[in-house]
């Protein structure tokens, strides 16, 4: 029998070292088949990924790899062989992949993506129109869209004014529907106006009678521009006696609104919302405008909807308010909305009722999400939960990257301003709210209190009252804790803070909460000393005092001086003029009246007074009192809302 020892076959080994990578080869690819239940988003081989770029490529369902490579700029084997890595199986080039998959090889070789969907041989239906009101701040938004659904939100809002991004659907009397977007007015939430106009069909543009064009009106009509959407006009508060609607027509004409009135094409409707007065016609304006722009959409198919608002419950979790754009969403899809992911346990319409599914134009509630996501984010149906924890896996390193390099940014600017300015403070601020969107603009409105004295950094954002963690984090870094429009927290937190000497700034309407954070920031700024003259005296005598020892040095020069303005400290400095011209300038040595040693002289005061290393006085020259003072920013709010601190 032939008999082989292990010391025999090792040099047979040796010999052929191609045997073990083949059968590693083929272990993996009986893995392929696997279902790829937890697979990590694992990062490639060095030789098939490229350099990070700003370009950014437009991706769509069912794009081929050939498609891909073109616009990425990297090779076919190389966009197969990151498909393969995430689980897929690619038998050609010219094969489809879903825009999911797509989006994770394109963040893998370095791009940016957009996505584009398509609605080609889909099957469109009518859909009602996305209004979105816009205006000033009291302008009477919130009161006008009350009038139409007849219930009171603006009576609820904090202060009285909107604070939130609101979307819900209006049933006209007409028996047509349309969905309504209440943005805030003031100043500190732009981005939520901007979020407003990027997704709706219509602006309608109120402004008050009595008010005419405002800061924020204009800032309106500069998103609606910018997102080339069409304005309908409201000018409200028409029933009040100091109403001139004429004005703010020609203020719009002015500013490049070509008017109905003036021969253009936008219309103009004047309306009362506390009188009710007009509102048919503007039903009858937004239901013509939607017929002139044909608005249909995908009913069928998976859903692609966009993130209004989020905000954390205590109960139900994160939540997110979504308008959905095409498709239908439906109860228990998986869903991937921005970095985040999760499987849709329930849909809610805005009365608060669950519903199974939520068509196109039509704002729901999503709750099951895994995290909570940004306002503005895209929502994105996948086919299974590991596609959507790839694809959330592969968004949130993006984000961080992003994060990262905002953070270096912010460095470097802080160390050039260092540099003009040597003394600025830092300011941590823990900043909570209650729904997402509130979050961003006061985040945004906290950061355009930046001065060249304090630097406010936001060291942590979060949705949902003030915990004990917040306390912690501000004790670790020497934070304020900032809440808005959320509930006080419990006399045990608060009992903590107090303890750790945390301030906690917790308001219900963004303009207390602006004034108290500008006067706070006001107050820890270093400021910057000035010269400032304290007093002015004029020379009527010069005595001289003879006699003194060597010891005590030379004859002294007094000058014999009557206050003509302000006061005299001993502690100051001394500037000499005569005939306007600076003679000397130096510290005072000694100042009495009456023989007595005083600290202050005021004005209208006869005083005797000595300039260390001067002797040089003549009677009719002038001294002025310099003191030192600290000057302090100030902290500045316009009429439209807007706040900065003025150095």
């Amino acid at each position: 029998m032939f008999h082989a020892s292990s010391s025999v076959l090792a040099p047979r080994r040796e010999e052929a070292p191609g045997l073990r990578p083949k059968k590693q080869r083929r272990v993996k690819k009986e893995n392929r088949t696997q279902p790829p239940v937890d697979l990590p988003y694992i990062p490639l081989r060095q030789n098939l990924t490229m350099k990070s770029s700003d370009k950014t490529v437009d991706i769509f369902e069912g794009i081929t790899l050939r498609e891909l490579a073109k616009r990425t700029g990297a090779t076919v084997g190389a966009l197969q062989d990151i498909v393969i890595n995430v689980g897929e199986d690619v038998d050609s080039e010219f094969d489809p992949v879903s825009i999911y998959v797509a989006e994770l090889v394109a963040m893998e070789v370095g791009v940016n993506v957009r996505r584009l969907h398509s609605d080609e041989g889909a099957v469109l239906q009518p859909r009602p129109a996305v209004v979105t009101v816009m205006g000033h701040v009291d302008h009477g938004k919130t009161s006008l869209l009350d009038a139409l659904r007849q219930t009171s939100v603006a009576a609820k809002e904090a202060g009285g004014i909107t604070q939130h991004l609101g979307a819900f659907v209006v049933e006209m009397p007409s028996g047509a529907s349309i969905t309504f977007l209440d943005t805030p007015g003031h100043a500190a939430f732009s981005a939520m106006r901007a979020r407003g106009a990027a997704i709706t069909d219509i602006i309608v543009l109120v402004v008050a009678a009595d008010d005419g064009v405002m800061p924020q009106t204009l800032e309106a009509v500069a998103h609606a521009k910018a997102a080339n959407v069409p304005i309908v006009v409201a000018i409200n508060k028409c029933d009040k006696p100091a109403a001139d609607p004429e004005r703010v027509r020609i203020q719009l004409g002015s500013e490049g609104l070509m008017l109905e009135d003036l021969g253009g094409d936008i219309q103009v409707i004047e309306v009362s919302a506390m009188s009710k007065v007009g509102l048919d016609k503007l039903e009858e304006a937004l239901l013509l405008q939607a017929e002139l722009m044909d608005l249909k959409a995908r009913t069928d198919g998976p859903a692609q909807a966009y993130v209004v608002e989020a905000r954390l419950d205590r109960g139900r979790g994160p939540l997110a308010t979504a308008i959905v754009k095409s498709g239908t969403l439906v109860c228990g899809n998986y869903v991937v909305v921005g970095a985040e992911w999760g499987r849709i346990r329930a849909l809610r319409d805005m009365v608060g009722q669950v519903t199974e599914s939520a068509r196109p134009a039509m704002p729901v509630e999503i709750e099951g999400l895994r995290g909570l996501p940004m306002a503005g984010d895209d929502v994105v149906v996948v086919d299974s939960e590991e596609r959507a924890r790839m694809l959330s896996n592969g968004r949130k390193k993006n984000v961080e990257k992003d994060r990262l390099m905002k953070a270096n940014e912010v460095r470097i600017d802080t160390e050039d301003i260092s540099e003009e300015v040597p003394v600025r403070v830092e300011l941590p601020i823990v900043v909570k709210a209650d729904v997402q969107g509130t979050v961003q603009a006061v985040t945004d409105a906290l950061r355009s209190l930046n001065s060249a004295q304090v630097f406010v950094n936001i060291v942590h954002v979060g949705v949902g009252p003030i915990s004990q963690s917040d306390v912690d984090l501000a004790q670790a870094c020497g934070a304020c804790i900032v809440g808005f429009n959320i509930r006080s927290p419990p006399s045990a937190i608060s009992l903590a803070a107090t303890h750790a000497n945390i301030s906690i700034c917790v308001h219900q309407v963004i303009y207390h909460l602006l004034e108290e954070m500008g006067n706070l920031i006001v107050e820890k700024a270093p400021g910057t000393l000035e010269t400032q003259v304290a007093g002015e005296a004029e020379v009527l005598n010069i005595f001289v005092l003879k006699g003194r020892s060597k010891s005590k040095g030379p004859d002294v020069k007094i000058a014999g001086c009557r206050v003509l303005d302000g006061r005299f400290i001993k502690s100051a400095t001394l500037r000499l003029l005569r005939s306007g011209e600076v003679v000397f300038e130096g510290m005072c040595a000694s100042l009495k009246r009456e023989k007595q040693d005083v600290e202050a002289v005021g004005k209208g005061s006869d005083c005797g007074l000595v300039i260390q290393d001067c002797d040089d006085f003549q009677i009719g020259d002038v001294i002025q009192c310099l003191e030192q003072v600290n000057r302090k920013p100030k902290f500045v709010s316009s009429d439209s809302g807007a706040v900065r601190i003025v150095c």
